[in-house]
Protein backbone atom coordinates (compact mmCIF):
# COMPACT_ATOMS: atom_id res chain seq x y z
CA UNK A 1 0.00 0.00 0.00
CA UNK A 2 1.40 3.42 -0.89
CA UNK A 3 2.38 5.86 1.66
CA UNK A 4 -0.47 8.52 1.15
CA UNK A 5 -3.28 5.16 1.00
CA UNK A 6 -1.67 4.50 4.34
CA UNK A 7 -2.39 7.97 5.55
CA UNK A 8 -5.63 8.33 4.17
CA UNK A 9 -7.00 5.03 6.16
CA UNK A 10 -5.01 6.14 8.92
CA UNK A 11 -7.35 9.05 8.92
CA UNK A 12 -10.31 7.03 8.23
CA UNK A 13 -9.86 5.02 11.43
CA UNK A 14 -9.04 7.60 13.85
CA UNK A 15 -12.24 9.53 12.60
CA UNK A 16 -14.33 6.08 13.55
CA UNK A 17 -12.88 5.78 16.33
CA UNK A 18 -14.23 9.33 17.17
CA UNK A 19 -17.85 8.26 16.31
CA UNK A 20 -19.80 7.65 19.43
CA UNK A 21 -20.56 4.12 20.50
CA UNK A 22 -23.88 2.22 19.71
CA UNK A 23 -24.08 -0.80 21.85
CA UNK A 24 -23.56 -3.71 19.42
CA UNK A 25 -22.31 -7.21 19.62
CA UNK A 26 -19.48 -8.67 17.99
CA UNK A 27 -20.10 -10.87 15.21
CA UNK A 28 -19.63 -14.14 14.98
CA UNK A 29 -16.85 -15.93 13.76
CA UNK A 30 -15.40 -12.50 13.20
CA UNK A 31 -12.04 -12.39 13.88
CA UNK A 32 -11.11 -8.57 15.22
CA UNK A 33 -7.50 -7.78 15.52
CA UNK A 34 -6.47 -4.75 17.87
CA UNK A 35 -2.81 -3.51 19.50
CA UNK A 36 -2.49 -1.61 22.59
CA UNK A 37 1.00 0.63 22.68
CA UNK A 38 1.24 1.88 26.18
CA UNK A 39 4.18 4.12 28.23
CA UNK A 40 4.01 4.83 31.59
CA UNK A 41 6.16 7.56 33.92
CA UNK A 42 6.94 9.89 31.56
CA UNK A 43 8.07 12.04 34.10
CA UNK A 44 8.62 15.39 31.78
CA UNK A 45 11.35 13.48 29.19
CA UNK A 46 9.72 15.40 26.69
CA UNK A 47 13.65 15.89 25.16
CA UNK A 48 16.07 13.13 24.20
CA UNK A 49 19.08 13.24 27.08
CA UNK A 50 22.56 13.96 26.29
CA UNK A 51 22.87 10.43 24.85
CA UNK A 52 19.91 10.64 22.48
CA UNK A 53 17.55 8.32 24.29
CA UNK A 54 14.09 8.47 24.37
CA UNK A 55 11.82 11.78 23.71
CA UNK A 56 9.02 12.26 22.24
CA UNK A 57 10.61 12.86 18.98
CA UNK A 58 11.32 9.27 18.64
CA UNK A 59 8.32 8.43 19.86
CA UNK A 60 6.30 9.62 17.62
CA UNK A 61 8.43 8.16 14.97
CA UNK A 62 7.97 4.93 16.48
CA UNK A 63 4.26 5.13 17.44
CA UNK A 64 3.64 6.05 13.52
CA UNK A 65 5.20 2.75 12.13
CA UNK A 66 3.73 0.85 14.45
CA UNK A 67 0.09 2.25 13.53
CA UNK A 68 0.71 1.69 9.85
CA UNK A 69 1.82 -1.94 10.46
CA UNK A 70 -1.02 -3.07 12.40
CA UNK A 71 -3.42 -1.40 10.33
CA UNK A 72 -1.61 -2.66 7.14
CA UNK A 73 -2.48 -6.54 8.61
CA UNK A 74 -5.82 -5.49 9.34
CA UNK A 75 -5.85 -4.54 12.90
CA UNK A 76 -5.97 -1.19 14.69
CA UNK A 77 -4.38 0.94 17.51
CA UNK A 78 -5.18 2.00 21.46
CA UNK A 79 -2.48 4.20 22.98
CA UNK A 80 -2.53 4.44 26.72
CA UNK A 81 -0.52 5.89 29.27
CA UNK A 82 -0.08 4.53 32.85
CA UNK A 83 0.48 8.22 34.27
CA UNK A 84 3.15 10.41 36.17
CA UNK A 85 3.89 13.02 33.23
CA UNK A 86 4.68 15.83 35.45
CA UNK A 87 8.00 15.88 37.51
CA UNK A 88 11.38 14.84 36.88
CA UNK A 89 13.17 17.33 34.35
CA UNK A 90 13.62 21.11 34.87
CA UNK A 91 12.11 22.50 31.69
CA UNK A 92 9.05 20.51 31.90
CA UNK A 93 8.42 21.46 35.94
CA UNK A 94 9.11 25.28 35.20
CA UNK A 95 6.43 25.04 32.02
CA UNK A 96 3.68 22.31 33.98
CA UNK A 97 4.44 19.67 31.60
CA UNK A 98 2.99 21.80 28.83
CA UNK A 99 5.84 20.44 26.20
CA UNK A 100 4.57 17.04 27.38
CA UNK A 101 0.68 17.08 27.03
CA UNK A 102 0.92 19.12 23.99
CA UNK A 103 3.75 16.05 21.92
CA UNK A 104 1.55 13.26 23.64
CA UNK A 105 -1.93 15.42 21.50
CA UNK A 106 0.94 14.53 18.27
CA UNK A 107 1.84 11.22 19.03
CA UNK A 108 -2.16 10.34 19.30
CA UNK A 109 -2.88 9.18 22.80
CA UNK A 110 -6.32 8.02 23.40
CA UNK A 111 -6.11 8.58 27.65
CA UNK A 112 -4.38 8.37 30.46
CA UNK A 113 -4.34 7.21 34.29
CA UNK A 114 -3.54 9.72 36.40
CA UNK A 115 -1.17 9.26 38.19
CA UNK A 116 0.47 10.22 42.03
CA UNK A 117 2.72 13.13 40.60
CA UNK A 118 -0.25 14.77 38.67
CA UNK A 119 -1.15 15.94 42.55
CA UNK A 120 2.77 17.69 42.54
CA UNK A 121 0.64 21.28 42.12
CA UNK A 122 -2.24 22.29 43.62
CA UNK A 123 -5.60 21.10 41.44
CA UNK A 124 -6.00 24.07 39.21
CA UNK A 125 -2.68 23.05 37.26
CA UNK A 126 -3.97 19.70 37.01
CA UNK A 127 -7.01 20.83 35.20
CA UNK A 128 -5.01 23.23 32.92
CA UNK A 129 -3.00 20.67 32.15
CA UNK A 130 -6.64 18.96 31.22
CA UNK A 131 -7.61 21.47 28.58
CA UNK A 132 -4.27 20.85 27.21
CA UNK A 133 -4.48 17.50 26.58
CA UNK A 134 -7.29 16.41 23.88
CA UNK A 135 -7.39 12.87 25.31
CA UNK A 136 -9.14 12.00 28.81
CA UNK A 137 -7.53 11.88 32.01
CA UNK A 138 -9.27 9.03 33.75
CA UNK A 139 -9.36 8.08 37.45
CA UNK A 140 -12.21 6.01 38.98
CA UNK A 141 -10.99 6.26 42.33
CA UNK A 142 -10.55 9.96 43.16
CA UNK A 143 -13.35 11.68 45.11
CA UNK A 144 -14.46 14.64 46.41
CA UNK A 145 -14.97 15.07 49.99
CA UNK A 146 -16.85 17.77 50.33
CA UNK A 147 -19.73 16.22 47.74
CA UNK A 148 -18.90 12.81 47.61
CA UNK A 149 -17.93 12.83 43.98
CA UNK A 150 -15.81 11.51 41.48
CA UNK A 151 -13.35 14.79 40.46
CA UNK A 152 -12.34 12.97 37.01
CA UNK A 153 -13.67 10.59 34.72
CA UNK A 154 -13.83 7.40 35.45
CA UNK A 155 -13.80 5.54 32.04
CA UNK A 156 -13.99 5.99 28.10
CA UNK A 157 -14.92 4.05 25.76
CA UNK A 158 -13.46 3.35 22.17
CA UNK A 159 -14.49 1.68 18.57
CA UNK A 160 -11.46 -0.21 17.51
CA UNK A 161 -13.06 -1.78 13.97
CA UNK A 162 -16.24 -2.19 15.40
CA UNK A 163 -15.07 -3.70 19.09
CA UNK A 164 -16.21 -1.86 21.61
CA UNK A 165 -13.11 -1.10 24.24
CA UNK A 166 -13.65 0.28 27.75
CA UNK A 167 -10.68 1.78 29.35
CA UNK A 168 -10.57 2.71 33.16
CA UNK A 169 -8.40 4.71 35.11
CA UNK A 170 -7.37 3.90 38.59
CA UNK A 171 -4.79 5.78 41.07
CA UNK A 172 -2.56 4.51 43.72
CA UNK A 173 -4.54 5.74 46.96
CA UNK A 174 -0.65 5.86 48.25
CA UNK A 175 -1.17 9.66 46.70
CA UNK A 176 -2.84 10.77 49.54
CA UNK A 177 0.34 9.78 51.89
CA UNK A 178 2.88 10.83 49.17
CA UNK A 179 1.75 13.20 47.57
CA UNK A 180 1.68 16.71 49.02
CA UNK A 181 -1.14 16.89 51.90
CA UNK A 182 -1.74 20.52 51.44
CA UNK A 183 -3.41 19.59 47.91
CA UNK A 184 -5.68 16.75 49.60
CA UNK A 185 -7.29 18.83 52.00
CA UNK A 186 -10.73 17.90 50.16
CA UNK A 187 -9.66 14.98 47.79
CA UNK A 188 -10.31 11.63 48.99
CA UNK A 189 -8.18 8.26 47.00
CA UNK A 190 -10.82 5.11 47.83
CA UNK A 191 -9.30 1.43 47.41
CA UNK A 192 -8.90 1.12 43.48
CA UNK A 193 -10.06 -2.37 43.36
CA UNK A 194 -13.19 -1.39 45.25
CA UNK A 195 -13.94 1.10 42.75
CA UNK A 196 -12.68 -1.44 39.78
CA UNK A 197 -15.54 -3.81 40.64
CA UNK A 198 -17.88 -1.20 40.84
CA UNK A 199 -17.37 0.64 37.28
CA UNK A 200 -17.05 -2.96 35.70
CA UNK A 201 -20.37 -3.75 36.67
CA UNK A 202 -21.75 -0.67 35.79
CA UNK A 203 -20.02 -1.42 32.58
CA UNK A 204 -20.94 -4.88 31.92
CA UNK A 205 -24.64 -4.07 33.01
CA UNK A 206 -24.89 -0.51 30.92
CA UNK A 207 -22.49 -0.21 28.16
CA UNK A 208 -21.78 -3.63 27.47
CA UNK A 209 -17.89 -3.58 26.22
CA UNK A 210 -16.29 -6.62 24.39
CA UNK A 211 -13.25 -5.61 25.99
CA UNK A 212 -11.99 -4.21 29.51
CA UNK A 213 -9.00 -2.63 29.81
CA UNK A 214 -7.77 -0.83 33.25
CA UNK A 215 -5.04 1.89 32.60
CA UNK A 216 -3.34 2.08 36.46
CA UNK A 217 -0.96 4.05 38.62
CA UNK A 218 -0.75 1.41 41.32
CA UNK A 219 2.60 -0.65 41.00
CA UNK A 220 3.27 -3.83 39.89
CA UNK A 221 5.39 -5.85 43.31
CA UNK A 222 5.99 -9.73 42.46
CA UNK A 223 3.33 -12.04 43.76
CA UNK A 224 1.42 -9.26 45.53
CA UNK A 225 4.31 -8.71 48.31
CA UNK A 226 3.84 -4.33 48.09
CA UNK A 227 5.64 -3.76 51.56
CA UNK A 228 4.60 -0.48 52.71
CA UNK A 229 3.20 0.60 49.33
CA UNK A 230 -0.49 0.56 49.04
CA UNK A 231 -1.78 -2.85 46.86
CA UNK A 232 -0.58 -2.88 43.14
CA UNK A 233 -2.02 -4.50 39.53
CA UNK A 234 -1.35 -8.09 41.03
CA UNK A 235 -3.28 -7.47 44.28
CA UNK A 236 -6.38 -6.04 42.45
CA UNK A 237 -5.93 -8.44 39.45
CA UNK A 238 -6.45 -11.40 42.32
CA UNK A 239 -9.16 -9.65 43.92
CA UNK A 240 -11.48 -9.12 40.87
CA UNK A 241 -13.79 -11.89 39.11
CA UNK A 242 -11.38 -13.78 36.83
CA UNK A 243 -11.81 -12.28 33.29
CA UNK A 244 -13.23 -8.76 34.53
CA UNK A 245 -10.37 -7.38 33.17
CA UNK A 246 -8.71 -7.97 29.83
CA UNK A 247 -5.29 -6.47 30.67
CA UNK A 248 -3.68 -4.17 33.36
CA UNK A 249 -1.49 -0.78 31.56
CA UNK A 250 0.62 -0.37 34.37
CA UNK A 251 2.68 2.50 35.86
CA UNK A 252 4.24 3.79 39.67
CA UNK A 253 6.43 1.20 40.39
CA UNK A 254 8.64 1.84 37.01
CA UNK A 255 9.71 -1.64 35.95
CA UNK A 256 10.20 -3.17 32.75
CA UNK A 257 7.89 -5.59 33.19
CA UNK A 258 9.02 -8.99 32.03
CA UNK A 259 8.29 -12.10 33.99
CA UNK A 260 11.34 -14.56 34.61
CA UNK A 261 8.82 -16.84 36.11
CA UNK A 262 5.54 -17.25 37.39
CA UNK A 263 5.30 -14.58 40.04
CA UNK A 264 8.90 -13.48 39.44
CA UNK A 265 9.94 -10.64 37.13
CA UNK A 266 13.52 -10.22 35.29
CA UNK A 267 15.59 -8.42 38.07
CA UNK A 268 18.29 -7.01 34.72
CA UNK A 269 16.02 -6.93 31.59
CA UNK A 270 18.13 -6.23 28.72
CA UNK A 271 16.88 -3.86 26.32
CA UNK A 272 15.16 -5.48 22.75
CA UNK A 273 15.45 -8.70 24.38
CA UNK A 274 11.99 -11.19 24.37
CA UNK A 275 9.49 -10.23 26.91
CA UNK A 276 6.68 -12.33 28.46
CA UNK A 277 4.03 -9.69 30.42
CA UNK A 278 2.91 -11.05 34.10
CA UNK A 279 -0.68 -12.82 34.49
CA UNK A 280 -2.84 -13.06 37.27
CA UNK A 281 -6.33 -14.63 37.47
CA UNK A 282 -6.69 -14.34 33.58
CA UNK A 283 -5.36 -10.67 33.65
CA UNK A 284 -2.60 -9.35 31.57
CA UNK A 285 -0.22 -6.89 33.59
CA UNK A 286 2.34 -5.08 31.43
CA UNK A 287 4.16 -1.92 32.23
CA UNK A 288 6.92 -0.03 30.41
CA UNK A 289 9.71 1.32 32.82
CA UNK A 290 9.62 4.92 32.68
CA UNK A 291 10.41 7.91 30.85
CA UNK A 292 9.32 6.85 27.36
CA UNK A 293 12.42 4.24 27.20
CA UNK A 294 9.94 1.93 25.71
CA UNK A 295 6.61 1.52 23.98
CA UNK A 296 5.22 -1.23 24.67
CA UNK A 297 3.10 -3.51 21.83
CA UNK A 298 0.39 -5.89 23.16
CA UNK A 299 -1.53 -7.62 19.76
CA UNK A 300 -4.75 -8.85 20.65
CA UNK A 301 -7.01 -10.80 18.56
CA UNK A 302 -11.10 -11.47 19.12
CA UNK A 303 -13.20 -14.17 17.69
CA UNK A 304 -16.27 -15.08 19.28
CA UNK A 305 -15.81 -13.80 22.59
CA UNK A 306 -12.38 -15.11 23.36
CA UNK A 307 -10.05 -12.34 23.93
CA UNK A 308 -5.82 -13.76 22.58
CA UNK A 309 -2.79 -12.17 23.33
CA UNK A 310 -1.17 -13.09 20.11
CA UNK A 311 2.43 -11.24 20.84
CA UNK A 312 3.97 -8.89 23.33
CA UNK A 313 7.03 -6.74 23.33
CA UNK A 314 8.86 -3.68 24.85
CA UNK A 315 10.06 -1.81 22.13
CA UNK A 316 13.30 0.44 23.07
CA UNK A 317 13.36 4.04 21.99
CA UNK A 318 16.68 4.42 21.07
CA UNK A 319 18.29 3.21 24.55
CA UNK A 320 21.80 2.64 24.15
CA UNK A 321 25.04 0.96 26.52
CA UNK A 322 28.08 2.20 27.01
CA UNK A 323 31.53 0.26 25.34
CA UNK A 324 35.40 0.73 26.14
CA UNK A 325 37.36 0.64 23.20
CA UNK A 326 40.80 -0.91 23.12
CA UNK A 327 42.17 2.51 23.24
CA UNK A 328 40.52 3.71 26.34
CA UNK A 329 37.38 5.74 24.03
CA UNK A 330 33.78 5.59 25.47
CA UNK A 331 31.06 5.32 23.28
CA UNK A 332 27.28 4.70 23.10
CA UNK A 333 26.21 1.96 21.15
CA UNK A 334 22.36 1.40 20.24
CA UNK A 335 20.70 -1.85 21.55
CA UNK A 336 18.38 -1.91 18.24
CA UNK A 337 18.44 0.35 15.21
CA UNK A 338 17.99 3.76 15.71
CA UNK A 339 14.68 5.32 15.81
CA UNK A 340 14.62 8.88 13.14
CA UNK A 341 13.01 11.68 14.99
CA UNK A 342 10.13 13.08 14.20
CA UNK A 343 10.24 16.52 12.47
CA UNK A 344 7.03 17.67 13.56
CA UNK A 345 7.52 16.64 16.81
CA UNK A 346 10.43 18.81 17.17
CA UNK A 347 9.15 21.25 15.53
CA UNK A 348 6.79 21.76 18.39
CA UNK A 349 9.29 21.08 21.16
CA UNK A 350 12.04 22.84 20.55
CA UNK A 351 10.37 26.24 21.48
CA UNK A 352 9.50 25.01 24.80
CA UNK A 353 12.97 23.28 25.22
CA UNK A 354 15.11 26.34 24.47
CA UNK A 355 12.99 28.53 27.05
CA UNK A 356 13.73 26.11 29.49
CA UNK A 357 17.43 25.84 28.78
CA UNK A 358 17.64 29.73 28.69
CA UNK A 359 16.10 30.06 32.55
CA UNK A 360 17.88 27.26 34.36
CA UNK A 361 21.65 26.29 32.67
CA UNK A 362 23.07 29.15 33.87
CA UNK A 363 26.41 27.45 36.55
CA UNK A 364 25.64 28.35 40.32
CA UNK A 365 29.07 26.55 41.35
CA UNK A 366 31.36 23.41 41.78
CA UNK A 367 31.68 20.28 43.76
CA UNK A 368 35.09 18.22 43.25
CA UNK A 369 32.85 14.86 43.91
CA UNK A 370 29.94 12.71 43.20
CA UNK A 371 26.66 14.17 45.27
CA UNK A 372 25.04 10.95 45.96
CA UNK A 373 21.06 11.17 44.96
CA UNK A 374 20.31 7.48 43.63
CA UNK A 375 17.18 5.69 44.31
CA UNK A 376 19.06 2.59 45.19
CA UNK A 377 20.47 4.84 47.45
CA UNK A 378 18.60 7.97 49.27
CA UNK A 379 15.58 4.92 49.92
CA UNK A 380 18.30 2.61 51.84
CA UNK A 381 21.41 4.62 52.85
CA UNK A 382 22.58 7.95 54.51
CA UNK A 383 23.73 10.14 51.28
CA UNK A 384 26.11 13.05 50.94
CA UNK A 385 23.56 14.77 48.98
CA UNK A 386 21.10 14.49 51.57
CA UNK A 387 23.46 16.13 54.26
CA UNK A 388 24.29 18.79 51.98
CA UNK A 389 20.27 19.78 51.16
CA UNK A 390 19.79 19.46 54.80
CA UNK A 391 22.69 21.33 55.50
CA UNK A 392 21.04 23.88 53.30
CA UNK A 393 18.00 23.89 55.84
CA UNK A 394 19.89 24.39 58.36
CA UNK A 395 21.75 27.62 57.28
CA UNK A 396 18.44 29.07 56.70
CA UNK A 397 16.61 28.95 59.33
CA UNK A 398 19.15 27.79 62.22
CA UNK A 399 17.73 24.91 63.10
CA UNK A 400 19.94 22.66 65.19
CA UNK A 401 19.11 19.81 63.09
CA UNK A 402 16.59 18.74 59.94
CA UNK A 403 15.08 15.66 58.79
CA UNK A 404 13.27 14.92 55.08
CA UNK A 405 12.29 11.76 53.11
CA UNK A 406 14.67 10.29 50.83
CA UNK A 407 12.30 10.30 47.83
CA UNK A 408 11.99 13.80 47.98
CA UNK A 409 15.42 13.28 45.80
CA UNK A 410 15.49 12.65 42.22
CA UNK A 411 18.83 12.92 40.86
CA UNK A 412 22.38 12.95 41.83
CA UNK A 413 25.25 15.78 41.34
CA UNK A 414 28.14 14.82 39.42
CA UNK A 415 31.81 16.34 40.11
CA UNK A 416 31.89 19.50 38.19
CA UNK A 417 30.46 22.57 37.49
CA UNK A 418 26.51 22.84 39.15
CA UNK A 419 24.22 24.30 37.32
CA UNK A 420 20.46 25.50 38.25
CA UNK A 421 19.08 22.51 36.29
CA UNK A 422 21.06 20.25 38.56
CA UNK A 423 19.73 21.50 41.64
CA UNK A 424 15.91 21.57 39.93
CA UNK A 425 16.75 17.63 38.73
CA UNK A 426 17.30 16.73 42.66
CA UNK A 427 14.62 19.22 43.85
CA UNK A 428 11.92 18.98 41.61
CA UNK A 429 8.37 19.05 44.16
CA UNK A 430 9.07 22.94 44.72
CA UNK A 431 8.14 22.27 48.30
CA UNK A 432 8.77 25.06 50.64
CA UNK A 433 11.13 25.16 53.82
CA UNK A 434 9.50 24.93 57.41
CA UNK A 435 11.09 24.87 61.11
CA UNK A 436 9.21 23.97 63.92
CA UNK A 437 10.39 24.68 67.96
CA UNK A 438 10.21 21.23 70.08
CA UNK A 439 11.07 20.37 72.86
CA UNK A 440 13.33 17.04 73.65
CA UNK A 441 10.92 15.47 74.64
CA UNK A 442 8.79 15.38 71.26
CA UNK A 443 11.75 15.42 69.54
CA UNK A 444 12.09 11.73 70.54
CA UNK A 445 8.75 11.22 69.79
CA UNK A 446 9.35 12.35 66.36
CA UNK A 447 12.15 10.85 65.71
CA UNK A 448 10.95 7.39 66.80
CA UNK A 449 8.90 7.50 64.01
CA UNK A 450 10.29 9.16 61.35
CA UNK A 451 13.54 6.59 61.80
CA UNK A 452 11.91 3.32 62.09
CA UNK A 453 9.95 4.29 58.29
CA UNK A 454 11.17 0.97 56.45
CA UNK A 455 14.10 1.18 53.77
CA UNK A 456 12.85 1.36 50.02
CA UNK A 457 10.51 3.48 50.44
CA UNK A 458 10.00 7.12 49.81
CA UNK A 459 9.80 7.89 53.18
CA UNK A 460 12.81 6.39 54.49
CA UNK A 461 14.22 9.21 56.59
CA UNK A 462 17.59 11.43 55.60
CA UNK A 463 19.25 13.23 58.83
CA UNK A 464 21.28 15.91 59.64
CA UNK A 465 23.07 16.54 62.95
CA UNK A 466 21.48 13.73 64.39
CA UNK A 467 22.92 10.56 65.52
CA UNK A 468 20.67 7.44 67.07
CA UNK A 469 20.24 3.60 67.11
CA UNK A 470 17.11 2.66 66.08
CA UNK A 471 15.31 -1.05 66.22
CA UNK A 472 12.09 -0.92 63.83
CA UNK A 473 10.41 0.33 66.95
CA UNK A 474 12.26 2.27 69.46
CA UNK A 475 15.49 4.76 68.98
CA UNK A 476 17.77 4.76 71.66
CA UNK A 477 21.23 6.85 72.15
CA UNK A 478 19.69 9.71 70.74
CA UNK A 479 21.73 12.88 70.11
CA UNK A 480 21.99 15.89 68.48
CA UNK A 481 24.93 18.00 66.70
CA UNK A 482 27.07 15.83 69.36
CA UNK A 483 25.12 16.62 72.47
CA UNK A 484 22.80 13.76 74.40
CA UNK A 485 19.18 14.38 73.18
CA UNK A 486 17.31 16.88 76.66
CA UNK A 487 13.96 16.47 77.22
CA UNK A 488 13.50 19.69 78.39
CA UNK A 489 15.71 21.71 75.95
CA UNK A 490 13.98 23.27 73.35
CA UNK A 491 15.35 22.28 69.73
CA UNK A 492 14.65 23.86 66.37
CA UNK A 493 13.95 21.06 63.36
CA UNK A 494 14.23 22.38 59.75
CA UNK A 495 12.42 19.99 57.58
CA UNK A 496 9.99 20.67 54.16
CA UNK A 497 6.38 21.40 54.06
CA UNK A 498 6.09 17.90 52.52
CA UNK A 499 6.92 16.38 55.57
CA UNK A 500 5.35 19.09 58.10
CA UNK A 501 1.68 18.34 56.44
CA UNK A 502 2.79 14.62 57.21
CA UNK A 503 3.88 13.34 53.89
CA UNK A 504 5.12 9.73 53.53
CA UNK A 505 3.86 8.85 56.97
CA UNK A 506 5.52 11.76 58.85
CA UNK A 507 4.00 13.12 62.09
CA UNK A 508 2.34 16.27 60.96
CA UNK A 509 3.53 19.34 62.71
CA UNK A 510 2.14 22.22 60.67
CA UNK A 511 -0.70 22.80 63.24
CA UNK A 512 2.11 22.62 66.65
CA UNK A 513 2.98 25.77 68.03
CA UNK A 514 5.83 27.49 66.62
CA UNK A 515 5.55 25.87 63.46
CA UNK A 516 7.11 28.37 60.93
CA UNK A 517 6.75 28.07 56.88
CA UNK A 518 9.35 30.20 55.49
CA UNK A 519 7.76 30.36 52.24
CA UNK A 520 11.02 29.98 50.37
CA UNK A 521 10.88 26.54 47.63
CA UNK A 522 13.54 24.02 48.36
CA UNK A 523 15.30 24.61 45.05
CA UNK A 524 16.13 28.35 45.54
CA UNK A 525 17.20 27.45 49.15
CA UNK A 526 19.97 24.62 48.32
CA UNK A 527 20.76 26.77 45.16
CA UNK A 528 21.82 29.83 47.03
CA UNK A 529 23.20 27.50 49.60
CA UNK A 530 25.55 26.33 46.78
CA UNK A 531 26.73 29.38 45.60
CA UNK A 532 27.65 30.45 49.05
CA UNK A 533 29.89 27.66 49.79
CA UNK A 534 31.18 27.09 46.35
CA UNK A 535 33.56 25.41 45.28
CA UNK A 536 31.74 22.35 47.57
CA UNK A 537 33.83 19.47 48.54
CA UNK A 538 31.52 16.66 48.67
CA UNK A 539 33.37 14.90 51.53
CA UNK A 540 32.64 17.62 54.14
CA UNK A 541 29.05 16.17 53.72
CA UNK A 542 29.83 12.05 53.58
CA UNK A 543 27.71 10.15 56.17
CA UNK A 544 30.12 9.12 59.56
CA UNK A 545 27.98 6.46 60.60
CA UNK A 546 25.62 8.60 62.18
CA UNK A 547 22.49 6.37 62.06
CA UNK A 548 22.47 2.87 62.90
CA UNK A 549 20.06 0.31 62.60
CA UNK A 550 19.53 -2.91 64.37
Amino acid sequence: MHTRNKRCLGALLLALSALPLAAQAWEKDRTYKFTVLHTNDHHGRFWHNEQGEYGLAAQKTLVDQLRYDVQAHGGAVLILSGGDINTGVPESDLQDAEPDFRGMNLIGYDAMAIGNHEFDHPLSVLRQQQKWAKFPLLSANIYQKSTGKRLFQPYALFNRMGLKIAVIGLTTDDTAKIGNPEYFTDIEFRPPATEALAVIKKLRMKEKPDVIIAATHMGHYDNGNHGSNAPGDVEMARALPAGYLAMIIGGHSQNPLCMAQDNVKQANYVPGTPCVPDKQNGTWIVQAHEWGKYVGRADFSFRNGVLTLEHYELIPVNLKHKVTDRDGQTRWLNYTPEIAQNSAMLKLLTPFQKKGDAQINQKIGQVNGRLEGERNQVRFVQTNLAHLILAAQMARTQADFAVMSGGGIRDSIDAGDITYKNVLKVQPFGNTLTYIDMPGSEVEKYLTVVANIHVDSGGYAQFANVSLVADGARVSEVKINGEALQADKIYRMATFSFNAHGGDGYPPVNTLPGFVDTGFVDAEVLKQYIQKHSPLDASAYAPKGEIVYK
